[in-house]
This record gives structure tokens, C-alpha cells and sequence, in this order.
């Protein structure tokens, strides 16, 4: 029986993607490196490995990696400052849910970025707790995000729900031993998701399906 419900942030409960692509895009551009939707997909969405590399193919010294990072972050920022974020019926269903759900958010944005995020999102007040990049060692795909949120929700891998939206957020959920459903976007709906419990089309299925069972 589920008890505690695991949302990814990035692409599940807001529309922040886009912006994160449209950063790096622009930050590598100026070094000369091309990235593109599928690059971007498959090195960050998938592998979650970054695109420096193409920095280091284009001729820029691997001690310049930070310092392009940093701006990357900077231009993050920039953009989602004074943008409305959360999904559609994202505010709805969490509504619904709460009654009979604790829930949590695990992330991979850093604090800075997720607090910038929901400064006006109106979504933060319905979760238990929150892990962002700074908690944990290993990012997704790696389980220990998810090993970690279930133990601070005090409950077994079984009384969880994972929400996902990518082919690394459900690799990490299914290695921490946790049931995933994900709902892919159009950043991410590429992805292998034959692993998952569900396929959804839309957030508010989550309430549909948990709140009739």
C-alpha cells in the first residue's frame, strides 16, 4: 500500500527544462561547441553526465569546465526568475493527494535553483521534505536518492510511489528497489521507460488512479 509518494520536480511538477537546455546551450555556443535537443537528451536526460565534453572537443582547457558551469548556472537562474513554473493541474492534484498521502520531492537541481523555482510556484507547503543535489553523493540515475528519501520518510521501498518524468529518474527509482510511474514530456519522451509500473499521459492521473484504489 503506498504511503509516501516521491516526486521529481524538473519536468514532473514544473516546466524547467527548457531553460536548463537553453543555459548550457548558450553558455557552450560561445566556446564553440554545438548542442543540441538529442546531445542534451542523451547526455543529461538519460546519462546525466553532463555536456562538457563538448567544451573539451571544441579546444577549451578542461580547468575552464568550472568557470563555464558557473555561468551556466548564472544564465539558469536569469531565466527562471519571474516565471510562472508549476505544470498544469500540478496545484490540483497535489491538493487531492495530500489528505491521504505523505509525499517528498527528490531532485537534482541544486537548492539554489529549486527554491528559485517554487518562490512562487505555491506547491512547496504540500511535501514532508525535500532532497535536492546537495543531500546526496550520487545523482540519478544512481539509487541513493531515492535510498535516502525512503529513509527519511521512515517507511520500506514498497510504501512508496516514485513520479518521474525520465529514463534516469526511473533507472534511479527501480535500483533503490522503489515502483515508479512516469509521466515523459516532450524533453524526455525518447527515453526507455519499459521498466516503469506506469506509462501516464498527464499529472492528474496520479490522483485518478491512487485516489480510486
Amino acid at each position: 500500500m503506498t504511503k509516501v509518494i516521491l516526486w521529481d520536480n524538473d519536468g514532473v511538477l514544473v516546466d524547467t527544462e527548457r531553460f536548463y537546455f537553453e543555459a548550457t546551450r548558450s553558455v557552450l555556443a560561445e566556446v564553440g561547441a554545438a548542442l543540441t535537443i538529442t546531445i542534451y537528451q542523451e547526455f543529461l536526460l538519460k546519462r546525466s553526465e553532463g555536456a562538457w565534453h563538448l567544451a573539451v572537443e571544441a579546444g577549451v582547457p578542461s580547468e575552464e569546465i568550472p568557470r563555464l558551469r558557473a555561468e551556466r548556472d548564472l544564465r539558469y537562474s536569469q531565466l527562471l526568475s519571474g516565471q510562472s513554473l508549476a505544470m498544469d493541474h500540478a496545484l490540483e492534484t497535489l491538493k487531492k493527494l495530500r489528505p491521504r498521502f505523505r509525499m517528498g520531492v527528490v531532485t537534482s537541481s541544486r537548492r539554489e535553483h529549486f527554491e528559485l523555482i517554487h518562490r512562487t510556484s505555491g506547491l512547496l507547503p504540500f511535501f514532508d521534505f525535500v532532497l535536492t543535489r546537495e543531500d546526496y553523493i550520487h545523482s540519478k540515475p544512481d539509487p541513493e536518492p531515492y535510498l535516502l528519501a525512503v529513509q527519511r520518510a521512515g517507511v520500506t521501498p514498497s510504501e512508496c510511489l516514485v513520479i518521474e518524468d525520465s529514463e534516469r529518474g526511473l533507472c534511479s527509482a527501480k535500483a533503490a528497489g522503489l515502483p515508479c510511474w512516469v509521466i515523459p514530456n516532450t524533453m524526455t519522451a525518447d527515453g526507455d521507460f519499459a521498466g516503469a509500473d506506469r506509462v501516464l499521459t498527464s499529472i492528474p492521473e496520479v490522483a485518478a488512479l491512487l485516489l480510486s484504489s
